[in-house]
């Protein structure tokens, strides 16, 4: 007698185990080094100069040493590339290891922004402009300007320590959720916003960051037609701003002027009310060096 082992049929309604699916490997950041790959076969460009570069803005508040593995990762250049330009930046002055393992900056790379700021019609006429501003107000005022998909600092004064960061002559923060930044990323024509959004990443700093790109577009036609933003605790909790734009001759927004404020203290209708003039006044003052 012969048994006959009957396989169950699967119908369309029978249960089958889900499909295990392996997710796509994750895009890997770019890196400082990577940016350099557009300049390949360009025989004007300087590779060894443009990496000595980036060794030196990877320093940074937050990590003002660093081993040559740690500089190697953060910024995409190989150790051998990265133990380069070290050697020479100690040579020069400008960097060194106490221990000979974890190198700094010297104090000799101020040099290169004391050049900067002494050259810089804008940024030496600002700072007179801002201290007397702060001298009147009690307030933290500054200037900034757009370098890529940052604000930076080029003149400021600080009353009170507004922000958990130490902010200074050469500061970074990003545009989108700043007032400087959102008056500067509204004059920019509609070709060079679109290309800001397309590589731009919205990172949320607080629960109120704006970070939908809709809805940014049109803060930023608002920040145009009013003629100042108003940023409410999108950077960090208890900190508001307040910026306009600083006008060239030939009627192009080539920076901004911002007052920067501790909220609980300065509520948002007391900022507009008080400072909006003063920061116009300041504003108009300071383009008149431009020409």
């Amino acid at each position: 007698m012969s048994l006959t082992v009957r396989r169950p049929v699967l119908t369309a309604d029978a249960p089958t185990s889900p499909a295990i699916t392996t997710p796509p490997p994750a895009t890997p950041k770019a890196s400082p080094a990577s940016s350099l790959d557009v300049y390949a076969g360009d025989p004007n460009f300087m590779t060894s100069l443009a990496r000595g570069l980036i060794v030196i803005q990877a320093f940074t508040q937050q990590s003002p040493q660093m081993t040559i593995s740690q500089l190697s990762i953060r910024t995409g250049l190989s150790r051998a590339a990265v133990r380069r330009c070290l050697y020479t930046l100690t040579k020069l002055g400008f960097a060194g290891a106490e221990d000979g393992s974890r190198y700094s900056l010297r104090p000799r790379m101020l040099t290169l922004s004391h050049t900067y700021t002494s050259s810089n019609t804008l940024s030496t006429a600002a700072q007179p402009i801002l201290e007397r501003m702060s001298a009147a107000h009690r307030e933290s005022f500054s200037v900034a300007t757009l370098d890529g998909d940052d604000i930076v600092y080029i003149a400021r004064t600080s009353v009170t320590r507004v922000m958990a960061v130490d902010l200074h002559i050469g500061s970074r923060l990003p545009a989108y959720c700043t007032s400087m930044g959102r008056v500067l990323l509204a004059y920019l024509t509609p070709e060079q916003l679109d290309q800001y959004f397309a590589r731009a990443v919205l990172t949320p700093h607080t629960t109120r960051t704006v970070t939908s790109i809709e809805k940014l577009r049109l803060i930023l036609r608002n920040v145009r037609r009013n003629g100042y933003a108003l940023v409410d605790q999108e950077l960090e909790v208890g900190l508001r701003s307040l910026a306009v734009p600083v006008y060239s001759p030939s009627g192009r927004v080539v920076a901004t002027i911002n007052l920067s404020g501790n909220a609980p203290r300065l509520s948002v209708i007391e900022m507009q009310t008080r400072f909006l003039t003063p920061l116009r006044n300041a504003a108009n003052e300071l383009g008149v060096y431009l020409r």
